[in-house]
């Protein structure tokens, strides 16, 4: 994100745009493809590609440096601004840590 960031402040004459898009959870093949699916993140709610791409296209058309999309991730973004990288790294660990899915979900 940063490095984004400082990107974009060095192209910002140039008429090059950069647009960091943070999407969280999104309904893909990734999980499949991490062999993440009885993983809490890989049973949980994900967000539409689709809506995650729009989001993001969209905020690039509008010259926008940044945008979050979902409003679960989007609380999650605003909570990691004031909570410490240790605490946030343990909650990260736990969603992903393998198994930490409920048994009886299944996989998408």
């Amino acid at each position: 994100m940063r490095d984004a960031f400082a990107l974009r402040e060095e192209l910002r004459d140039s008429g090059v745009t950069v647009t960091c898009l943070m999407p969280g959870a999104t309904d893909t093949d990734f999980f499949d493809r991490a062999g993440m699916t009885d993983t809490k993140v890989g049973q949980g709610r994900k967000d539409d590609p689709a809506d995650v791409a729009r989001s993001g296209f969209d905020a690039m058309m509008r010259g926008e440096g940044d945008v979050v999309t979902g409003w679960q991730n989007k609380l999650r973004a605003a909570i990691a601004a004031v909570t410490p990288s240790s605490v946030l790294a343990e909650m990260h660990r736990k969603m992903a840590e393998p198994g930490s899915g409920s048994a009886e979900a299944s996989p998408r």
